[in-house]
């Protein structure tokens, strides 16, 4: 039987104890294994998200394999939001097998089934495992994140006419492309001017003109320079866990379920209007210890600022102001010692730029005849 949510009085605020995090990490395994048990990157996730969101280490080898009914009793005193983010994890450590079994799925809906809680993903992650990826998609672009997408959130993206579709491209808004422009203008070392020379270094174009990113794809461009992450295919895992876990909305979670389908597993061919497919990036060396602090520094800027959404707020009315100050305003901490020790490196530094983009930037710095500058990053 479902365990029902607690009442004000009995609901536990306090961060999970050791204990519990053995608890969290047991139950996940339990969820997500396949028959032959947890695969390597499932049991580097697990670890590395259990360390980097509670403090305490837990091997994934050695944890107790709690059933959907055992789990779901031991969060009887946790409230919706906090049962919303354990099928988070559990969706995240599913959604990185390929195949996916449908016994897995099958085995997460039971635990959200037991917590009372749900979540779109599982619908979706329904259609991988049957091998419906197109129905996937489809659901993909009506549920989860996009579910929360409403025209009047153009506003904050300075599109010159309202958006349908979150991810419409606007190639031809010449106020939309003059606006950004006008960020040169602001000082060095300003929130603005960063994104300028991030693009500049990269050889991005502005949203508004021919070849450009869709309005809204262009907000997580911020905050690579706001989060401090470089522009590689594993620096966007990064950002999307950052931008999704700040969102005190579980349906941002669908935005870290997007990458992963594009950059890790490839069920999705395409996707947020701009994106293609390249596999097996969250399974290269460190990255679970990167994803994983990336989701503590979103979660911190969600207790920080009330779970703000990143894609939603006009930055340009903070592009004035330095980086520094941007990122005490909404509490954006360091990154840990053991994601920087694991190869987390920032938009300025070596590694921080593809080199498809490194060579870009060149083409585009010749073409308007201007030095290249590349503001200190280089492709590995």
């Amino acid at each position: 039987m479902p365990v029902p949510l607690p009442t004000p009085t009995e609901t536990k605020l306090t961060p999970p104890d050791a204990a519990e995090a053995r608890v969290i990490a047991g139950g996940v395994a339990a969820a997500v294994a396949p028959s032959g048990g947890l695969t390597g990157l499932q049991r580097m996730l697990i670890e590395a998200v259990t360390d980097a969101m509670t403090g305490f280490v837990v091997p994934g080898r050695n944890v107790p394999r709690l059933d959907a009914q055992e789990f779901a009793r031991a969060m009887a005193h946790r409230d919706a939001g906090f049962r919303a983010r354990m099928l988070d994890f559990m969706l995240l450590c599913a959604l990185v097998l390929n195949p996916l079994p449908e016994e897995v799925v099958e085995r997460v809906e039971s635990y959200a089934r037991e917590m009372s809680t749900d979540d779109a993903m599982l619908r979706i992650a329904q259609r991988y495992a049957h091998g419906s990826l197109g129905l996937a998609l489809v659901d993909f672009q009506r549920s989860g994140y996009m579910e929360t997408w409403d025209p009047a959130h153009t506003e904050a993206l300075h599109a010159s006419g309202a958006l349908s579709d979150a991810w419409e491209q606007r190639s031809n808004d010449l106020e939309l492309a003059r606006q950004w422009e006008r960020l040169r203008e602001l000082p060095e070392g300003t929130f603005g001017r960063s994104v300028v020379s991030f693009y500049d270094a990269r050889g991005f174009e502005f949203p508004g003109r021919p070849g450009s990113a869709p309005p809204l794809l262009a907000q997580h461009d911020w905050m690579h320079v706001l989060g401090g992450y470089g522009s590689t295919v594993e620096a966007e895992l990064e950002v999307f866990a950052f931008i999704s876990r700040a969102n005190d909305d579980p349906r941002a979670f669908s935005l870290l379920a997007g990458v992963i389908s594009l950059f890790e597993t490839g069920y999705m061919a395409s996707g947020m209007g701009l994106f293609q497919y390249d596999r097996g990036h969250l399974s290269h060396e460190g990255m679970a210890i990167r994803l994983a602090d990336a989701l503590r520094r979103g979660a911190l800027i969600g207790a920080h600022a009330r779970g703000p959404d990143l894609l939603r707020i006009d930055w340009f009315e903070r592009a004035h102001l330095p980086v520094e100050a941007v990122r005490e305003e909404l509490g954006v901490v360091a990154k840990s010692d053991a994601a920087l020790e694991a190869g987390s490196v920032g938009p300025w530094e070596a590694g921080g730029i593809s080199p498809y983009q490194y060579a870009a930037g060149q083409r585009k710095a010749e073409a308007e005849g201007r030095v290249y500058e590349s503001f200190g990053a280089t492709p590995n």
